[in-house]
């Protein structure tokens, strides 16, 4: 079975891995083009505009209307594709060349190598795309979606610090944010309301996820389903630092799921609100807490 030519807007992050990665685009241009595919690559100097310019290309009828939109970054990338294509029937791929890379991770696509990726993208081309689901988040400037994990905590503090930082390079910038974070560790008293159920919780972390990982392979939901109608919250209670340090490691293995101050369940909406803490979600600023966040069943089409 040979795949037709398609039309696919190609999206591509020239900032990807700190511009480490930044022939990666153009190969995949390259290589698309060779197949015969028409390709509209899009590369804008801010995330903003590559984002408008996206959702103008994929707004196009007629002769112009995509069949797909592929990537090219990390999970900021797969943030603009989530955003740009949920419950709108167009599937999207992902060439993953970022930091982080959780939502390719998730999906099992090859992060090492653009060739394995691009490997798996021609495969799903002409298989057709699978379909997952998505979170949906409410807040106050308006609505956000995301595909991997929103995360409201401690977490989100480290998010905030990891995207100011140019340096290191790699998913060790993560970490690094993580201990600086750490001198101000403290658990935070959280309103939640979970499936119509309301509760006062003290939490050091929390995070909604549909994707198993953040912050480039933590491990938070190890048993999360991107296609089973559901959201896994991660809440982990009050500790001290030194056993924060204990934990830490676990995370990366997923061996901390039986650890009595980590709780997850399976939810399909949760409100959570909190003093001075900024939502995040596909490693992208969300905006200041609360946020009310549902799963959207089948919302995405994905090219993996």
């Amino acid at each position: 079975m040979t795949t037709s030519p398609k039309r696919i807007v190609l999206a591509i992050n020239p900032s990807a891995s700190f511009g480490s990665r930044s022939a990666t685009g153009p190969r995949v241009v390259e290589a698309l083009l060779a197949e015969g595919h028409d390709v509209v690559a899009l590369t804008e100097l801010d995330f903003a505009a590559l984002a408008a310019s996206v959702r103008q290309a994929l707004d196009a009828g007629g002769p112009a209307e995509a069949d797909a939109l592929v990537v090219v970054g990390g999970d900021g990338m797969v943030s603009l594709a989530v955003n740009a294509t949920a419950e709108t029937g167009i599937p999207f791929g992902i060439i993953p060349s970022g930091t982080g890379n959780d939502m390719a991770r998730g999906l099992g696509i090859p992060l090492d190598s653009h060739d394995d990726a691009l490997a798996v993208l021609r495969t799903a081309l002409t298989a057709g795309p699978r379909t997952i689901d998505a979170g949906r988040v409410h807040h106050a400037d308006g609505t956000t979606w995301f595909g991997g994990v929103l995360s409201a905590g401690f977490d989100a503090l480290v998010n905030e610090r990891a995207n100011r930082m140019s340096r290191p390079r790699g998913a060790s910038r993560y970490v690094i944010a993580l201990l600086a974070e750490l001198v101000t560790l403290r658990a935070r008293s959280y309103e939640l309301t979970v499936d119509g159920v309301s509760s006062t919780v003290s939490a050091s972390l929390i995070a909604v996820a549909n994707n198993r990982s953040l912050g480039g392979g933590m491990t938070v939901t190890p048993d999360a389903l991107i296609d089973d109608g559901y959201l896994d919250l991660f809440r982990v209670g009050a500790l001290s630092r030194v056993r924060f340090l204990r934990l830490f490691p676990k995370v990366f293995s997923g061996s901390h799921t039986g650890l009595d101050i980590v709780d997850i369940s399976r939810v399909t909406r949760v409100r959570i609100d909190a003093d001075d803490v900024i939502a995040y979600a596909d490693g992208e600023r969300v905006g200041p807490l609360p946020v009310e966040v549902e799963v959207v069943a089948g919302a995405l089409r994905i090219l993996a």
